[in-house]
């Protein structure tokens, strides 16, 4: 008779602990591995206690260890791998034969189905291995972690779309690691990382026997399972399975069987999220009953993250990560070569221009979304059409979200519950523009879920028509949550509790639709209004990009922002003196590059001296807005203190002499003249240096700094407060955002636009003198 239970012996208590230790599990892990509610039979199978003897196969299996090496005295009534269990012979030479000849019959099926991919606006099938990256994974799920708002907040832009999800300090390790790993595995991901294909890619190294050589790859559409099942009233993996052998040419029921009871299966299961939820419960007992009876099998599942609450029970939850700067330097090499079928150094050059010009700091909003294969696919579609990234943002974002709300569920024929109340895009798009709008007035990037449900509460109260109870009313507030964060992706869990937009660029391109959606041209100047008075705010600069870009006609919203922007600096006496004589000196140039330009030139050169990029610019410009940064650069110099450094007097020499080239004022001329001539001779002895220079520099510098100032009309000491400071800094920053708004492509009339630009960082005296004068 067969024994009930089985104990190790001590040497096979060793041998299970190093291989325990491999594993790197805690004892919770392998209970879940086997299903066992609790710990405590791992717990007695330690340390030597009688462990029922399923289970104790269980562990044993789950551990790669022979069962009869680990049990004391093991009976020899019980049959065990390699004998025969009814009709089916489990020999370990023969298995192996079996699954080379059954992934033989079923290699063009599992070439079929995981080898093509069909990309959204390719009109051809992309073989995977021509476009296919590896993949990182977070074994830690970002919306499980427990955080407070307050750690979220104080994140710059740059770094909102990285939280918990996959930021550098976060362990991240192979994807093909992780099956490795766990044995039952459930892939997590938003819309667009590459879940599918990450499976498919599994399929088809599996069927190469490049990984898993011992096993069978079985790769099941979940959404394709589930339909055919309600059509026969039978959700049963063991059928379906049998029914795709069958197709392949496998009529023997016995093999499948076979394969299941020695392990010898990889069972991809794909899409848990795409079972429409009147099917959900019967897919996942079917899968839970599947996985627990062929548990010495792998089984890996994708899912979506936002719907991870579907449970199945022993596996273990992993995310896929975002693309590292490598991953997406492959991927576009790989993108150009294979969709624009040119030659392989061809390919390199596009990918390497679509690269550098990505990391352009005026893209970084691109660099943002194009962390999944979905957003990249898309980045490097539009650049390969025009060899640059579109000027107007708002278009991307419109294609990328057009994307997420129904394009690539449709592209993939998936079809999911209806929980919008029947709401058409132009509704779902209402919606959003309102959560947004709402959350980033209040500078919300991160809000409690009670609060972002009450915001949707809100938006369908409004709603003409909709009788609903309170109760009702957030019942329905929570599923319309749970469908855009599960559907589309375009909110996200971020920790526990606490959501956000996917993507920031989301959350400002909702905010600005809200804006420029306005029903009529009064409700329009009043959020225009609203929006210029955030002018000084860095956080809304990209909303004023995006609405100036999307409005029919900007000329309304650029007018508001240089009137908020001239207003800034009109009642302050000091800082309007400070405008008119950047003013008057830009005025002086021989040449005149556009006016604004100088005159913004001469601002930063008060505000932030001996600044290199100020070289940079003028070179451009003007030989005197050169001569005048020379000379700034010169001050500086010489300021330094050498006292024994004949070099540097040299030095000094030279410069002067370098600077009087450009020198057209007689009078001018020979001021520097002799104030280069008062320099020492660098041939004189060290005492009779240092004597002269600690008697003359400091009247020589003063000397020099006069003479600049005075025929140069430079180097005035501006002593401004550090609240000046502060409104000076907001004032040219401000009137850059106008000129970046004004860049953009925005639909300006000519008229308008000229004026603006003629009058950009003007002191009010001279726009009340324009304005009187009617230009």
């Amino acid at each position: 008779m067969v024994k009930r239970s089985l104990r190790a012996s001590p040497s096979g208590i060793q041998q299970a602990k190093r291989a325990f230790a491999i594993k790197e599990w805690t004892q919770e892990n392998l209970a879940g591995e086997i299903n066992l509610k609790t710990r405590q039979p791992i717990w007695r199978f330690f340390t030597g206690q009688p462990v029922d003897r399923q289970v104790f196969l269980s562990i044993c299996s789950i551990l790669d260890l022979d069962w009869r090496e680990i049990s004391e005295n093991p009976p020899a009534d019980f049959p065990g791998l390699g004998e025969t269990v009814g009709s089916v012979s489990l020999d370990s030479q023969n298995i192996d034969a079996l699954v080379q000849q059954v992934r033989s019959q079923r290699r063009d099926t599992i070439q079929y189905q995981c080898g093509i991919l069909q990309l959204l606006d390719v009109s051809r099938p992309i073989s995977l291995d021509d476009i296919y990256v590896d993949l990182n994974i977070l074994e830690e799920i970002a919306s499980q972690q427990w955080l407070e708002i307050a750690d979220l907040q104080n994140l710059k832009p740059s770094e909102f779309d990285r939280v918990g999800l996959g930021a550098v300090e976060q362990k991240q390790i192979p994807g093909i690691q992780a099956v490795e790993t766990y044995s039952k595995l459930r892939v997590l991901g938003k819309p667009g990382v590459g879940k599918t294909t990450f499976l498919q890619h599994l399929a088809i190294r599996c069927n190469r026997g490049e990984f898993a050589a011992h096993q069978v790859p079985i790769f099941i559409a979940l959404r394709d399972f589930a339909e055919e099942s309600r059509d026969t009233g039978k959700f049963s993996l063991l059928s379906y399975i049998r029914q795709s052998f069958l197709t392949a040419g496998i009529s023997n029921s016995s093999v499948l069987e076979t394969l299941l009871q020695a392990g010898r299966v990889l069972l991809l299961l794909d899409g848990m999220d795409e079972v429409l939820s009147q099917d959900a419960t019967a897919v996942l007992r079917e899968i839970r009953k599947f996985s627990n009876q062929y548990h010495r099998n792998r089984f890996v599942v994708s899912c979506r993250t936002a719907a991870q609450r579907l449970q199945l029970q022993g596996f273990t939850d992993v995310e896929i990560a975002p693309f590292t700067q490598a991953q997406i330097t492959i991927f576009a090499q790989k993108w150009f070569l294979a969709l624009t079928q040119t030659t392989a150094r061809s390919g390199q050059e596009q990918a390497a221009q679509f690269i550098q010009k990505l990391d352009l700091p005026e893209n970084w909003q691109f660099r943002q979304l194009v962390v999944t294969p979905l957003f990249l696919h898309l980045a490097c579609w539009v650049f390969h059409g025009q060899e640059k990234f579109p000027t107007k943002r708002s278009e991307f974002y419109k294609q990328g979200l057009d994307l997420l709300l129904g394009q690539w569920d449709e592209a993939k024929g998936v079809e999911r519950d209806d929980v919008y109340r029947g709401f058409l895009l132009p509704q779902k798009l209402r919606l959003l523009s309102q959560l947004a709008a709402v959350t980033f007035e209040q500078g919300q990037y991160f809000f409690e879920q009670r609060t972002i449900e009450q915001y949707i509460s809100d938006y369908l109260r409004n709603l003409p028509g909709v009788p609903l109870e309170p109760e009702e009313l957030q019942l329905e507030s929570e599923a319309m949550l749970n469908a855009i964060e599960a559907q589309h992706g375009l909110l996200t869990e971020r920790a526990r509790g606490i959501f956000s937009f996917s993507y920031l660029a989301f959350q400002e391109y909702f905010t600005a639709r809200k804006i420029v959606a306005s029903h009529n041209l009064r409700a329009l100047e009043q959020t225009l209004g609203g929006l210029v008075s955030h002018i000084t705010d860095q956080h809304w600069r990209e909303v004023f990009l995006l609405t100036a870009a999307m409005l029919r006609s900007a000329d309304s919203l650029v007018q508001l922002m240089k009137q908020q922007i001239d207003g800034l600096v009109a009642q302050d006496p000091y800082l309007q003196e400070f405008l008119m004589w950047a003013s008057q000196k830009s005025q002086t140039l021989s040449s005149q590059p556009k006016v604004a330009t100088s005159r913004a030139f001469y601002l930063a050169l008060a505000q932030t001296p001996h600044t290199a990029t100020h070289f940079t610019l003028a070179s451009t410009l003007d030989q005197g807005m050169f001569l005048d940064a020379a000379l700034d650069n010169l001050l500086l110099e010489c300021a330094i203190s050498h006292s024994q450094d004949f070099a540097h007097a040299n030095a000094c020499g030279e410069a002067l002499n370098n600077i009087m080239v450009m020198v057209l004022d007689a009078g001018f001329y020979k001021s520097l003249q002799q104030l280069r001539d008062q320099l020492p001779s660098p041939n004189q002895n060290q005492e009779r240096f240092q004597t002269w220079w600690q008697t003359h520099y400091s009247a020589w510098i003063k000397q020099l700094r006069d003479t600049t100032a005075n025929y140069r009309s430079i180097h005035h000491s501006w002593q401004f407060s550090s609240e000046q400071k502060q409104v000076l800094q907001s004032y040219y920053d401000a009137n850059q955002l106008l000129v970046d708004c004004l860049n953009s492509n925005c639909e300006v009339t000519a008229a308008i636009r000229q004026e603006i630009e003629t009058t950009l960082l003007l002191p009010q005296k001279e726009l009340e003198d324009r304005e009187w004068q009617g230009e």
